[in-house]
């Protein structure tokens, strides 16, 4: 009997470049190019689908990784990744060895039959926000980013597991946990990143206004429109000193949450996402590719996993 989908979610660049960095580079194709990213990359997916057993797997892409309509916004919006020396092209700083990779990687999940989504002028964020809003079951995000913390739901079985110590150690988030680690709840993480900026992101926040400062200010009025109606309401309890902080932020206050939020309603591709068998035609390329670069033992388990995944649905 076919179980319940579940959904898995995994921010691609995020873990590629987790791998990249995690495994010796001194692992390469016979011919002498990097494969460290790649062999990464497909232990994580093994690793992933064997200890969650999702029934659906998605690698959400980043089509546009700094959207003009961001930047637009915010211009620092990750401003510190940009290339300097082509100013006129947000080009993301990708180390060489890397950029050689990402082609590889997109060749050895379309022969294991990984759905890769994206979306044109949309991070991968925005991706996984529409697929996790839309799903019909579970979903578990895996990600290194904390913006995807706004998506975690308790009522809709939507929980983030944090790679900041490893895919190996991952950390659960749902609701209870949000709550324990930022006194705020989910749905208010957006406000909460907004007040507190986020220097990974280029987000300079409200100018001394802390995490701290933050939760307890969404606490007290539930959300970022109240806290501002506390500011400019002479009559408020609002502390003068925060007060004055926010009426200074306010156009950075005025639109940082429309770049913090990650979109929940775009148009995506229709593409299976069920977790197959790798057989036939597949199968043999998947070979092919194992055998040009040199996947090895990572490209077994991968399959290996997909396989058991597939089989238990039967």
């Amino acid at each position: 009997m076919a179980r319940s989908q579940k959904l898995l979610l995994l921010d691609t660049a995020s873990l590629y470049f987790r791998a990249f960095y995690g495994v010796p580079d001194t692992v390469r194709a016979p011919d002498g190019r990097p494969v460290n990213a790649v062999r990464g990359l497909l232990d994580f997916i093994a690793r992933l689908v064997t200890t969650h057993g999702p029934t659906d797997l998605v690698c959400c892409w980043d089509n546009d990784w700094r959207p003009h309509w961001r930047v637009e916004l915010i211009p620092t919006y990750k401003a510190h990744r940009v290339l300097t020396t082509a100013p006129e092209v947000d080009v993301e700083v990708t180390p060489d060895a890397l950029e050689a990779q990402i082609p590889i990687i997109r060749e050895v999940l379309a022969a294991l039959g990984i759905a890769v989504v994206g979306a044109d002028h949309f991070e991968a964020d925005d991706v996984i926000g529409t697929l996790a809003t839309t799903a019909s079951g579970p979903v578990d995000i895996v990600t290194g980013d904390r913006d995807l913390f706004q998506l975690v739901d308790d009522a809709r079985g939507v929980r983030v597991m944090y790679t900041a110590r490893g895919v190996g150690q991952l950390e659960i988030l749902n609701d209870a946990a949000i709550v324990a680690k930022y006194g705020v709840l989910p749905e208010q993480y957006v406000d909460f990143a907004v007040l507190r900026g986020d220097a990974s992101d280029g987000l300079p926040g409200v100018a001394g206004i802390g995490a701290k400062t933050a939760a307890s200010l969404l606490q007290q009025y539930g959300d970022l429109g109240s806290v501002l109606e506390a500011a400019t309401d002479d009559r408020s309890s609002l502390a003068v000193g925060v007060r004055s902080k926010l009426r200074a932020a306010a156009d950075y206050l005025s639109v940082a949450p429309q770049v913090v939020a990650v979109a929940r309603d775009i148009d995506l591709p229709a593409v299976p996402t069920a977790i197959t068998r790798v057989e036939g035609d597949s199968l043999r390329e998947a070979e092919r590719l194992a055998e040009e670069y040199g996947l090895g033992s990572s490209l077994t388990r991968a399959l290996e996993a997909l396989g058991q995944v597939s089989s238990s649905a039967e």
